[in-house]
C-alpha cells in the first residue's frame, strides 16, 4: 500500500476563563498597532465586543470596529470590509464572533493586498499559489460560539449574491496566527445557536470520521471531538454559564475544524447550497440533514459507525447510532426536517445540482449523483 499525504496542524490557541485579557498583548506580538475589529451587527452592540474593545484600548492599540457582516458573509459585505481596512490604515485583523465575523474578518486579511478577485483563490483549485504571500495581514480569531471551528480553519466562506454559491475560499497563510478561546465570551448565547453552532461541530468531526481520505490524525481527533459534544453540549444547552461545558464545547470546535483536513461529505454539500439560497443557519440545516445522510451513506460506513458507536457507548451498531442522533437532535429544539427549517421543496434539482458541484460532495463515503442527490434531499422534507 502505497500512502501519500499532506497534513497542516493550527497554530497558537489560548483557551481558558478571562483569556480575552490577552487580546491586545497578542496583537501587538504579531506587530499590529491599529487592527481592524471585525464581527457581526448583532454583536456589536453586546458588551462582551465593548470588553474586546477595551482590551485593545488598555493595550495601547488604535482600532476601529466593522460590523456590516450578514449571517452568511457576502462578497458585498467583504468589498465593504476591504474599504473600511483600507480607509482605517488597518494592519491586522482580530476576527471577533461566530462562524461569520471570523470569516469575513479572516478574508480582509487575506484580501487587503491581493489584486485578483476573490473567486480566483476558491478551495479545491491551484488558485491560492497566484496569491501575494507577503501581502496577507495577520489575524488573531476569538470565537464568541462553539461550533464553526472557523477560528482554526485556513478557509473562509463566501456567498456570491448573483449565483447563490457558497465559495470557501483558500490559501495556508490565511490561518490565524494566535486564537483566544474563552468560555465566558459564548454564555451569552441563544439557546437555539448554541444547539446548531454544537452540531456543526459534531457535523464537522461525524463527516470527517467518515471521509476516505487516509488521515489518521484527524480520525482520531474526530472521535474525540464527538464524545465532548455528546457529554458537553446538552450541558451547555440546559445551562448556559456551565463554563465547564462551554470550555469543552470550543475544544470540540477546535477539533472538528482541524479534522475536517479529513474531508467533509453530503451534510455539508447540501448545507452549503441551502443555506446560500435560503438564508438558514448552518449548523442547524447540517443538524437536520445529519440523520439522513448518514443512512445515505449506510453501505459505505456501517462498520466505522459501529465502532464509534462503541466509542461513543451507545448500543446498537449502526441503527443505534442514528437513533441516537435522532433523539439528540430533538432534545436541543432541531427542527426535524427542511420543511421545519422554513426550506420549500420547489427546488430539489437546483439544490442537487449545487451540491454535487460543491468541494465537500468530492469526500462524500458514497458518490454523490443528480439522481441520488435528489432523492436524498426529497426524504430531507
Amino acid at each position: 500500500m502505497k500512502i501519500f499525504a499532506n497534513w497542516s496542524y493550527p497554530t497558537d490557541i489560548r483557551v481558558g476563563r478571562g483569556r480575552i485579557e490577552e487580546l491586545g498583548e497578542a496583537c501587538k506580538s504579531l506587530g499590529m498597532r491599529n487592527p481592524l475589529l471585525v464581527t457581526d451587527r448583532g454583536l456589536a452592540a453586546l458588551a462582551i465586543t465593548r470588553v474586546a474593545q477595551e482590551t485593545l484600548s488598555d493595550a495601547g492599540l488604535e482600532h476601529a470596529l466593522f460590523a456590516d457582516v450578514d449571517p452568511n458573509p457576502t462578497e458585498l459585505n467583504l468589498e465593504a470590509g476591504l474599504a473600511a481596512f483600507r480607509q482605517g490604515g488597518h494592519d491586522g485583523v482580530v476576527a471577533f464572533g461566530g462562524g461569520s465575523g471570523i470569516d469575513l474578518g479572516k478574508c480582509v486579511a487575506f484580501m487587503a493586498g491581493q489584486t485578483r478577485p476573490v473567486w480566483d483563490f476558491a478551495a479545491g483549485t491551484e488558485g491560492w499559489r497566484d496569491a501575494n504571500e507577503a501581502a496577507i495581514l495577520p489575524v488573531v480569531t476569538v470565537p464568541t460560539t462553539a461550533g464553526t471551528g472557523a477560528e482554526v480553519g485556513r478557509t473562509c466562506v463566501i456567498t456570491n449574491t448573483v449565483t447563490h454559491v457558497k465559495t470557501a475560499i483558500f490559501h495556508p497563510k490565511m490561518l490565524p496566527a494566535i486564537v483566544i478561546c474563552d468560555p465566558e465570551l459564548t454564555v451569552g448565547m441563544p439557546k437555539s445557536i448554541t444547539a446548531g453552532t454544537g452540531m456543526d461541530a459534531f457535523a464537522h468531526c461525524l463527516e470527517a470520521y467518515c471521509s476516505p481520505v487516509y488521515h489518521p490524525l484527524g480520525q482520531g481527533i474526530a472521535i474525540e471531538g464527538m464524545r465532548l459534544v455528546k457529554e458537553f453540549l446538552p450541558k451547555a444547552y440546559r445551562d448556559p454559564v456551565d463554563l465547564e461545558a462551554r470550555l469543552n464545547m470550543m475544544s470540540a470546535a477546535v477539533m472538528g475544524s482541524i479534522a475536517l483536513q479529513k474531508g467533509l461529505g453530503a451534510i455539508h454539500a447540501l448545507s452549503h447550497p441551502i443555506g446560500a439560497v435560503y438564508n438558514t443557519h448552518h449548523g442547524t440545516t447540517n443538524a437536520v440533514l445529519m440523520p439522513m445522510v448518514v443512512s445515505f451513506n449506510r453501505k459505505a460506513i456501517e462498520r466505522k459507525i459501529e465502532k464509534l458507536a462503541g466509542y461513543l457507548e451507545i448500543q446498537g451498531g449502526f441503527d443505534g447510532f442514528h437513533d441516537f442522533l435522532m433523539v439528540f437532535r430533538e432534545d436541543l429544539a432541531i427542527p426535524h426536517n427542511l420543511s421545519e427549517l422554513g426550506v420549500p421543496g420547489d427546488r430539489l434539482d437546483d439544490l442537487a445540482a449545487m451540491a454535487i458541484r460543491d468541494a465537500s460532495a468530492a469526500s462524500n463515503p458514497v458518490k454523490m449523483t443528480l439522481e441520488n442527490t435528489t432523492a436524498l434531499l426529497a426524504e430531507c422534507f
